[in-house]
């Protein structure tokens, strides 16, 4: 950040310098002006005298016209008098007067002769002079719209520079601001950096620490434990299983299977190419279907009907290749046997491609013998022939390429890594020239189509296949190009090394190492398929902090809890004591109540007995007076047994009583063991709210101590912000100081500019009220 702003304040250095220049540029151009001012002046100060004399001249001139124009007059009005009195005086002197009257106005006419030619003359200057007057009127009023437009440019530029002058200003006080903010955010992440590197240097330290300790040991156990290193030498470093790597092998799957794809279309296109040009062949130039063909021609198409025996191996090659390729195989140039095949396969296709190769240029020639061929055709077919060639040469460098790729699958250290890698690249670069061939061979056959259809013995027939064989080879064209860029964008992945071999890196991969590694990786992934177990569900941390709180509290309210179950039980034991005391009385109150319903049945039967013997016994009073059968059961119940029914009215009111009692003591004592449950409880809670306060209290204080610390460390952090505080502002303010002495200077030239610019309007201010004036 301190180069750029080194750089800024450099930007504005060069600016300022670039202001000063045209200020002086500026300057000189209004002392010019100045200059060209004083000089317009003096020249107006001399056309002004010009012109007042001319219009003096004017004025004397004009009065003197007035004075003529009033002598004429005079004297038309004295020849008009003239004439009255002369007829007056016709008769009385008719010959005197008539000569007096002719020399008169002999005399008379001389002069207004002369004064005509006067006024003439004197028109005659008087025209020159305003002509002139106007001449240099017009030629002064053009000088002073030239200088009004040289002022106005002047106050023009003079505007835009003190507007400039005022932007820059603001720009630069804007900039000062900024710089201003600037540096105080990159003076907190100064700050911020610095202690982010004292952090890292000592977690630095700690690293090299830790990792010479760890150093230290691993060369201690190497030297304990490894007596013998077998990367050293190779022929034992061959014997070690290099490791599997399953995302390699998927990329190659994957490359593969668009290889596959690829290649599919490609040999539809070949096959489509083929055969339209096997049935152009059996068309043009001579039908076959009305006359027999050339015995070359009829050669080249039994040759072309065999291309499928060439073309569908490379489609059934590649797919072998495919299946050859898994997740669960190793990949590489020596592991791929199927190469070799797909090789082969293709090899077969150029030498099917050789092998027409002269048929088809003969049958070119053929065409352009022909006498409906014209010289464009001929060009064309010419153009096919080089075209053809080229295919040929280039399908037999891909047959080279592709070769040498197989060639490590028989032949594990025949090529090297890196002469491998320079073969994907040419065979990267030898598909780009068969896309290019492809599509000249498309432009130059769509020419020699539109050509062949012009011509007026061109047959459907023709048409169609020429169309065929065109949408065949922009098929072709567009398959080459998708192969030489699908190939272009995997170079990378082709020409990487595989990571298959040795620990060391050197030597080649065997298929024997390729074996070995599979099934190591088989027992491998069947050992951790063994070893792997459901993993428990992890729980949030918030959640946990508050399981934690709960087992504390837990764990502190334990001892309370236990406490009060040693109360309850001891309760327990009590109220069952009671309970058996209560049993047995409740057994005692049974057997009484037994023998109290015994005796009160006895009573009823004693008290039915004395009744059944009163009703039988006869009496003396009257019938009024005899008691009623109430009063006769009463009476010898009171009289007869007065004292043991009194006994009987007076057990129930003790058994009354003393369940009374009972209900009231038990009732009592269920109150006061539930009060007293209740309190236990309470005494419990609070005594482990104490004990949890206690705690927590503790924790506090812990806390605290902490806190301390950290006020500590951060009043000395505050502290040493302060010092560099202090030392930062000190210099800033120097920075400032140089600024704004810098902009103390830029504001006197801009007040020296402003005034002159003031002067400069005023003097132009002037130059116009005079020029209106005039």
């Amino acid at each position: 950040m301190a180069a750029d702003l080194q750089a800024k304040y450099q930007k504005l250095a060069q600016e300022y310098s670039k202001l000063r220049a045209q200020n002086q540029v500026l300057k000189k151009a209004v002392v010019d002006e100045q200059a060209s001012t004083t000089v317009l002046k003096e020249q107006i100060k001399m056309k002004d005298q010009s012109l007042r004399k001319v219009e003096q001249e004017m004025d004397s001139l004009t009065f003197r016209n007035q004075q003529l124009a009033k002598r004429v007059e005079l004297l038309q009005e004295e020849l008009v008098a003239t004439e009255t009195k002369g007829k007056k005086n016709k008769q009385k002197s008719s010959d005197s007067t008539s000569q007096h009257s002719h020399q008169h106005q002999s005399v008379f006419d001389e002069d207004l002769q002369k004064k005509i030619e006067e006024n003439e003359r004197l028109h005659m200057q008087f025209f020159e002079a305003d002509e002139k007057h106007r001449q240099t009127e017009a030629v002064l009023r053009e000088r002073l719209e030239v200088l009004e437009r040289g002022g106005a440019q002047h106050q023009a530029e003079v505007d835009g520079l003190t507007q400039k002058y005022m932007e820059s200003i603001e720009k630069l006080q804007n900039d000062k601001t900024r710089l201003e903010v600037k540096s105080q955010t990159l003076e907190r992440e100064a700050k911020e950096c610095r202690q982010r590197t004292e952090e890292c240097q000592q977690q630095l330290k700690k690293c090299h620490a830790e990792l010479n300790s760890r150093l230290e040991q691993v060369t201690s156990i190497i030297q304990e434990k490894v007596s013998f290193n077998d990367t050293k030498h190779w022929q034992y470093n061959t014997l070690n299983v290099p490791p599997h790597n399953r995302r390699h092998q998927l990329k190659a799957r994957d490359i593969v299977g668009q290889a596959l794809t690829f290649v599919q279309d490609l040999v539809a296109a070949l096959l489509n190419f083929h055969t339209y040009t096997e049935q152009r062949v059996q068309i043009y130039p001579i039908d076959s279907a009305t006359d027999t063909i050339s015995p070359l021609n009829q050669k080249f198409s039994q040759y072309l009907h065999e291309n499928a025996a060439y073309v569908r191996p490379l489609e059934e090659g590649m797919l072998h290749l495919f299946d050859s390729v898994t997740e669960d195989t190793v990949t590489t140039l020596e592991t791929t046997v199927k190469l070799k095949q797909f090789s082969d396969h293709f090899t077969s296709y150029t030498c099917f491609l050789q092998k027409i190769l002269p048929y088809q240029l003969k049958s070119l020639e053929e065409e352009c013998e022909s006498s409906l061929c014209t010289s464009s055709l001929k060009t064309k077919n010419s153009e096919l022939h080089s075209d053809v060639k080229k295919m040929t040469s280039v399908f037999e460098k891909l047959q080279n390429y592709i070769g040498l790729l197989a060639l490590p699958s028989t032949k594990p250290e025949a090529i090297l890594q890196a002469n491998s890698s320079a073969v994907f690249t040419q065979l990267a670069a030898c598909l780009h020239g068969l896309q290019d061939v492809m599509k000249d061979v498309s432009k130059h056959y769509s020419q020699k189509a539109i050509l062949e259809q012009e011509l007026p013995t061109v047959t459907q027939k023709l048409q169609t296949t020429n169309e065929c064989i065109l949408t065949s080879l922009v098929s072709l064209s567009n398959v080459t190009g998708k192969i030489a860029t699908y190939f272009s964008n995997n170079l990378d992945f082709f020409t990487a090394p595989t990571g298959y071999g040795p620990r060391a890196g050197a030597g080649t991969m065997n298929p024997l190492h390729a074996e070995s590694m599979l099934q190591c990786k088989k027992r491998a992934a069947g050992y951790i398929q063994a070893l792997k177990k459901p993993q428990p569900e992890s729980v949030p941390y918030v959640e946990a902090l508050a399981h934690r709180r709960i087992l504390l509290s837990s764990t502190e309210s334990r001892e309370g809890l236990t406490q009060q179950v040693h109360q309850s039980q001891e309760k327990i034991a009590k109220l069952e004591q009671e309970k058996e005391h209560w049993m047995l009385e409740a057994q005692l109150a049974k057997i009484r109540l037994e023998k109290e319903n015994q005796r009160i049945s006895e009573l009823e039967a004693q008290l039915a007995g004395s009744s059944s013997r009163q009703l039988f016994l006869p009496t003396p009073e009257s019938p009024s007076a005899q008691p009623t059968p109430e009063e006769e059961g009463e009476e010898p119940g009171e009289r007869g047994l007065g004292e043991p029914i009194r006994s009987a009215s007076l057990v129930p009111d003790e058994e009354c009583l003393e369940q009374l009692i009972k209900s009231h003591y038990m009732s009592r004592v269920a109150e006061l063991t539930s009060q007293l449950q209740v309190a236990d409880s309470k005494a419990v809670h609070f005594n482990a709210e104490c004990r949890a306060l206690a705690k927590r209290l503790t924790l506090a204080e812990k806390s605290r101590d902490m806190l301390t610390e950290e006020v500590k460390l951060a009043n000395q952090n505050v502290s040493r912000l302060q010092d560099e505080l202090t030392t930062t502002k000190r210099s800033y303010e120097d920075q400032l100081s140089m600024m704004s002495d810098h902009l103390c200077s830029m504001n006197e030239t801009l007040t020296k500019q402003r005034e002159e610019i003031d002067t400069l309007k005023m003097s132009s201010k002037g130059n116009s009220k005079k020029n209106k004036g005039r």
